[in-house]
């Protein structure tokens, strides 16, 4: 993932948010790190869920300056090329937070998913939108560019799930204070590498704490 980025026509910097993991990544990144100065490795102790990696690498991005920020999937689920699409949607000013959204338009875009989980998946986006009202089709997609003002404006110590609800969250919250959300289509293929961090836990936070947003007391930072 690291190379295909860096080969991609624009020049965009990386950064591997790693919780210890004992597969060796952070030795790894640290290998790559010598041939480019463009990929950055930010290592916390132990594992404290992917909401708290994702807001670790947001303050880290915000504290350097950046003018857009993307999260993505490092499994090639999320293809790296479409970063150039989310990338130029930002920059022309089309939204202040662009999704690479699996079900644009009603149309699912889902390559060798069990159909269990397209089931899953595409219905938990409908029960986000039945409660709040939100009008994007993918409200769990991981593949999501914001730009500063998103980023700066979002009370991000303030949110609060750890799993997949956190992408819920964060667009859920965007929204609530005026950014304007785009969808662009994608197609998402099943990851060629790694392991699904689906559990049940995640799966009742993702339920309930949607009810839990409409009661949600949103300001900006």
């Amino acid at each position: 993932m690291i190379d295909t980025v860096l080969g991609l026509e624009e020049d965009f910097d990386i950064l591997i948010v790693d919780d210890n993991s004992p597969d060796g990544t952070g030795s790894l990144v640290k290998e790559k790190q010598k041939d480019s100065s463009r990929v950055n490795l930010l290592e916390r102790s132990g594992k404290q869920g992917l909401g708290t990696a994702y807001i670790s690498g947001f303050n880290w991005c915000l504290e350097k300056g950046y003018e857009f920020v993307f999260e993505m999937d490092c499994d090639f689920s999320h293809n790296p090329k479409d970063l150039i699409r989310l990338y130029t949607e930002l920059k022309e000013g089309n939204c202040d937070m662009v999704v690479g959204s699996r079900y644009v338009n009603n149309v699912v875009n889902v390559v060798n998913w069990p159909m269990g989980r397209v089931l899953l998946s595409y219905f938990a986006s409908a029960y986000v939108r039945f409660i709040t009202r939100m009008k994007i089709s993918d409200a769990t997609a991981g593949f999501v560019g914001y730009t500063k003002e998103v980023l700066s404006s979002i009370n991000l110590d303030k949110i609060k799930f750890k799993g997949y609800a956190f992408q819920i969250e964060m667009k859920y919250t965007a929204s609530q204070l005026g950014f304007q959300l785009k969808e662009i289509p994608i197609i998402f293929t099943d990851r060629t590498a790694g392991e699904s961090k689906m559990s049940g836990g995640i799966i009742r936070e993702a339920l309930f704490g949607v009810i839990s947003l409409k009661f949600k007391r949103i300001s900006k930072k």
